[in-house]
C-alpha cells in the first residue's frame, strides 16, 4: 500500500474563535508530484454498490443508500489508488483519512494485519457516504474494522458541529477513538497518539470489542495503575523522535507556548489547551510550517545539520492540505466550509469551499496528470515552485499575497452568509455553488498575477549575466 505520512489537528468548539469544530490533515504522499482532484459525488438511493480496491483486492457491499459527499481522491487511480482523503457530507459529517501511524510488534504478533483489510485507499469512500454524525462514523468504521480487518495502522478524524473525534486502528481488528474535549485541541503525526483511553466514560471514548481482554491476555501493558494506548500500541523510536514527535512539538509550541517541551520527546501530551481560541487561519499556519522561527527550518539561518534534524510539517510532497470547518455561527444550511489547498502549503492559499454545493469547479475537479496551468493542482503547484526556487527574494510578496486572500475570503464569505441566510432547498445549493465559482475564479486570478510577477522577478535574478561596459 502506498502508505500517507501526514500531520493532523483536531479542535474542539469551546477552542475555537468563533465556536466551530474543525479537524483539518495534510496529505503527504512519498512523491513530491501525485495529482489530487475535488470533486463531488451525487447522492443516491436504492442501488446495488460494490467497493474494490485495485491495490489490495479489498471488497465489500456498499450500503444501498449514501449521501451526497466530497472527496479530493488520486486522479492516476490505476497505479496510487483511490484515496478519497477529504469529505463533508450532506448531513455536516467531516471526515479525514489517514493519519498513518505504526503499532508495535508485541501486538500485532497476536493480532497481525490482514493483507486484504480495509486500507487507507478505501476507507473514505466506503465511510463518508453514511455516517449521520462524527460519533457515528467511529461506529461505523469500527464495525467494518473488526469485520474485515485491516492491513495498516491508521489514525481517522471525524467532526460535526458538536463534536470532534480521533479514531486509530492498531492491529488488524483493534481500535480505540477519543472524543476531543470542546475546550481542547490534539495534534498527531504518524505515531500512535492516544493516551489514558476510560473505559467507564462510553460517551468520550469508543473502543474495539474485547481490546481490555486482549490486551490483558497478552500482557501488553507496561504500566500497572492506567491503559495508555499509546505505550501498549505504539512505537518509540529514534525515526519518531525524528521524523514525528517535532512535528507534535511545533504545533504546541504555537498553540500552547508557555509550555516548555523538547522536540524529541516521547511524552507529548494527547490532550491540549491552547492560551487563546484557535482560528482558521492558526491550523493553516501549523499545516503550512517548517519549523518557522527556529534553527530546524530548512529555509532558515540555522546550520546545515539543525537545518536537516527534523522533517518538517509542509513538504513538496504535500498534495493536499485542508481545514474542515463546522461553524455554529450560522445555520447548518451553509455553516460547513472545506478549506483547500492544492499547493505546497507553505507558499499557496486555502480556498474555502461551501459543502453544501451541487459541483466543484472544473479547473479544481478536472485535474489532468500532466503540467496544465488551466489546472488549479497544476497552477498552485507552480507557483509554490516559483517561490521557492528564489525564496530569500520572493518570500516577502508571497507573505503578503497570502495575507491579502486570506482577508479577502473572509470578506467574500460573510457577504455570501448574509446573502444566503433566507434561501432553502436549490436556490440555496445554487447559490452556494456560484459562491464558490467565485471564489476560485477570484483566487485564480490573483494568483496568475503572482506568477507572472515572480516569473518576470526571477528573469532578472539570472546568474548568467556580467557588467564590464555599459555598452558591451
Amino acid at each position: 500500500m502506498m502508505e500517507q505520512a501526514c500531520t493532523s489537528i483536531l479542535v474542539g468548539k469551546n477552542a475555537s474563535l468563533d465556536g466551530s469544530v474543525m479537524i483539518a490533515r495534510n496529505d503527504d504522499t512519498f512523491l513530491p508530484i501525485t495529482p489530487q482532484k475535488f470533486i463531488m459525488q451525487a447522492a443516491y438511493q436504492n442501488e446495488e454498490r460494490i467497493w474494490e480496491s485495485n491495490l489490495n483486492g479489498f471488497k465489500m457491499t456498499l450500503p444501498k443508500n449514501g449521501y451526497k459527499t466530497s472527496f479530493t481522491p488520486n486522479v492516476d487511480v490505476e497505479h496510487n489508488g483511490v484515496f478519497g482523503e477529504t469529505s463533508i457530507n450532506e448531513k455536516n459529517v467531516a471526515m479525514s483519512a489517514t493519519e498513518s501511524v505504526y503499532g508495535n510488534e508485541r501486538a500485532l504478533a497476536y493480532d497481525p494485519w490482514v493483507e486484504n483489510g480495509i486500507a487507507e485507499d478505501s476507507i473514505q469512500n466506503i465511510v463518508a457516504p453514511y455516517i449521520d454524525s462524527a460519533r457515528d462514523g467511529v461506529r461505523y468504521l469500527g464495525e467494518l474494522i473488526e469485520k474485515y480487518g485491516s492491513p495498516e495502522g491508521n489514525g481517522v478524524l471525524f467532526a460535526d458541529k458538536d463534536e470532534a473525534w480521533y479514531m486509530e486502528i492498531v492491529t488488524g481488528h483493534h481500535y480505540a477513538a477519543t472524543r476531543i474535549p470542546d475546550d481542547a485541541y490534539v495534534i498527531a503525526a504518524n505515531q500512535v497518539a492516544q493516551q489514558e483511553i476510560n473505559f467507564d466514560d462510553p460517551n468520550n471514548f469508543m473502543w474495539s470489542n474485547g481490546l481490555q481482554e486482549f490486551v490483558a491476555k497478552h500482557h501488553l501493558n507496561p504500566d500497572k495503575n492506567s491503559f495508555n494506548f499509546r505505550k501498549i500500541f505504539g512505537t518509540d523510536t529514534k525515526k519518531d523522535r525524528h521524523y514525528n514527535t517535532p512535528r507534535v512539538w511545533f504545533g504546541q509550541r504555537y498553540f500552547t507556548p508557555e509550555v516548555k517541551q523538547e522536540p524529541t520527546s516521547s511524552e507529548l501530551p494527547f490532550i491540549c489547551r491552547a492560551n487563546r481560541l484557535l482560528s482558521v487561519e492558526d491550523l493553516q499556519y501549523v499545516l503550512s510550517s517548517h519549523y518557522n522561527e527556529t534553527k530546524y527550518d530548512p529555509l532558515g539561518n540555522g546550520t546545515e545539520e539543525e537545518k536537516k534534524l527534523f522533517r518538517p510539517i509542509s513538504l513538496n510532497r504535500t498534495q493536499n492540505s485542508h481545514v474542515l470547518q463546522l461553524r455554529n455561527t450560522v445555520s447548518k444550511k451553509h455553516n460547513a466550509l472545506m478549506w483547500m489547498c492544492f499547493g505546497v502549503p507553505s507558499f499557496t492559499p486555502y480556498v474555502p469551499f461551501y459543502a453544501n454545493a451541487d459541483d466543484i469547479p472544473a479547473s479544481w475537479a478536472n485535474t489532468p496528470l500532466e503540467f496544465d496551468m488551466n489546472s488549479d493542482y497544476w497552477m498552485y503547484r507552480a507557483l509554490s515552485m516559483l517561490v521557492e526556487s528564489h525564496h530569500v527574494q520572493f518570500i516577502q510578496d508571497d507573505i503578503d499575497y497570502l495575507k491579502e486572500c486570506r482577508q479577502l475570503q473572509r470578506t467574500m464569505i460573510e457577504a455570501v452568509d448574509n446573502q444566503v441566510a433566507a434561501l432553502d432547498g436549490k436556490k440555496l445549493t445554487e447559490a452556494l455553488t456560484n459562491a464558490n465559482d467565485e471564489m476560485v475564479k477570484v483566487m485564480r486570478d490573483k494568483a496568475m498575477k503572482m506568477i507572472d510577477h515572480y516569473f518576470v522577478e526571477g528573469l532578472k535574478l539570472s546568474k548568467l549575466t556580467f557588467n564590464m561596459d555599459a555598452n558591451l
